[in-house]
């Protein structure tokens, strides 16, 4: 009897406990312990990220607005400005056509005088002969200038065309006098010839060269001629060459 006493004692405490039909209760206190030992579930934060990731948005969004409403400030001042300068060129391609105005009337003025002289009574102050005697004084300075201008250029010097000259003369061999050739060479006189500084210039095999230079002036002495004169001497002399030829 005792021992039935028991049994029963044990079946009504479990049926006063209400653990089993109270399950959902204490599967979210459990879940909410657990969080706040670990932290909250990725579900969670992936929403808090969200939340986050829109509070960004509307706060871009606010900026981005603001920054709309600056524009539109700026669009406005710059069309107000572009009005005042439309307005400012308008008046100024109005202004030529209004100060042409003046000018057109002030040129009447200038004719003035001729038209009084037209309109004048007395006919006898009218010069008809006075152009005629103007162009004849217009003539004579004009001639007189020029024959002033003629006698000027016959006064000055006329320029005078020269040369410079450098003559290679060889000698027959290297026995030759090259004084007496030089010698030879300078006494060649004309008028328009001057001659200059020499030197000798080795040739080979112990043969020198009379190397000499000299200016004429271009109309009265020509290179033909000088060689000629100069070969005549056959004794020393066996040739003639330019070596150089430069104008003056």
């Amino acid at each position: 009897m005792p021992k039935q006493s028991t049994k029963m004692s044990g079946l009504q405490c479990l049926a006063s406990e209400n653990i089993w039909f109270d399950k959902h209760s204490y599967d979210e206190a459990e879940k909410r312990f657990y969080e706040g030992v670990n932290g909250p579930s990725t579900q969670q934060q992936q929403s808090s990220s969200h939340a986050g990731g829109d509070q960004e948005l509307v706060s871009r969004m606010k900026s981005l607005e603001l920054e709309n409403q600056t524009l539109h400030k700026v669009v406005e001042n710059m069309r107000a400005a572009m009005q005042k300068l439309e307005s400012r060129v308008a008046v100024l391609e109005k202004s030529p056509a209004t100060a042409a105005v003046p000018c057109a009337k002030a040129a009447p003025v200038k004719a003035a005088p001729v038209k009084q002289v037209e309109n004048g009574d007395d006919d006898d102050d009218i010069d008809l002969f006075g152009s005629d005697e103007e162009d004849d004084e217009a003539a004579r300075l004009k001639q007189e200038r020029l024959d002033a201008y003629a006698a000027k250029k016959s006064k000055k010097p006329a320029l005078i065309a020269k040369s410079s000259i450098l003559l290679d003369v060889k000698p027959w061999d290297d026995e030759t006098d090259m004084a007496k050739l030089e010698e030879c060479v300078r006494s060649v006189q004309m008028d328009g010839l001057l001659w200059g500084a020499s030197k000798l210039v080795p040739v080979g095999y112990g043969i020198k060269k009379l190397q000499i230079n000299c200016v004429v002036e271009d109309d009265k002495v020509g290179t033909d001629i000088l060689e000629e004169e100069i070969t005549k001497f056959e004794d020393f002399i066996q040739s003639v060459d330019v070596a150089a030829f430069n104008k003056i």
